[in-house]
């Protein structure tokens, strides 16, 4: 068979293909903030100069408000974005498992069970470098907003929690990034894409996702929540 009759055989054709709206904009741009944000508060924490301490501090805040923000959307937001549509049981988290040892590109619309699980434990370890940044202590020139609210002890024990939790939030952002190169390299399906536009291709035959995406109302009330959350906490 020549060259030209093979790259005219239906058969060798590359799948019909179709893009779907996956991500909403609150999910993409808690995404990235938090990306830039934890970048930022890495860089101020290791020069630790007054200037870099005050943005330290300043981004440490808009981290806890983006994680509060994530959270209250993982229950009110839209479909791709709650909890209940991507934190699954044992068996859906080894079946994602064995999918991955199999080289099998995921199918899911929105995150694996395996890698909800992954985005959960971000969170809990963004939630928990941002709060107990609010009560460290450098002994020398910053220290949290409510740092004079516990005892000296409990001061000492929440720095310490501060500082061993980023290493343990490297790691996990660390496997994130090996994860998604991955599916990028090895299994060739693009995970970044969709978090930048919010759409993904499925296949052509495939049946519309049944997806629900929360209005801008609901966004900015959200929004205000987490935001005065922060505020009153800190002030």
């Amino acid at each position: 068979m020549s060259s030209t009759q093979r790259e005219s055989d239906p058969s060798r054709a590359a799948p019909a293909t179709r893009s779907v709206r996956v991500w909403d904009v609150p999910v993409r741009l808690c995404h990235w903030s938090l990306v830039v944000l934890l970048a930022v508060c890495w860089y101020t924490g290791e020069t630790s100069g007054v200037d870099e301490m005050t943005w330290h501090m300043r981004c440490g805040y808009a981290v806890l408000g983006m994680v509060v923000f994530r959270l209250l959307w993982g229950f009110v937001g839209s479909s791709t974005a709650r909890f209940t549509h991507f934190l699954r049981g044992p068996r859906a988290t080894l079946a994602s498992v064995a999918e991955l040892i199999r080289l099998r590109p995921p199918s899911p619309i929105g995150h694996s069970p395996l890698g909800g699980w992954m985005i959960a434990a971000l969170l809990a370890c963004l939630l928990t470098q941002a709060v107990t940044g609010l009560f460290a202590s450098d002994e020398v020139m910053t220290e949290g907003p409510l740092s004079h609210r516990v005892t000296g002890a409990t001061v000492a024990f929440l720095t310490t929690v501060h500082k061993w939790n980023f290493e343990l939030l490297l790691v996990l952002v660390g496997t994130h990034v090996a994860a998604v190169l991955f599916h990028l390299l090895v299994l060739r399906a693009n995970l970044i894409l969709p978090m930048l536009t919010g759409r993904k291709c499925i296949p052509a035959d495939t049946p519309d996702p049944a997806l629900n995406f929360a209005g801008p109302g609901t966004t900015v009330l959200v929004a205000a929540v987490a935001a005065g959350a922060v505020y009153l906490l800190v002030r």
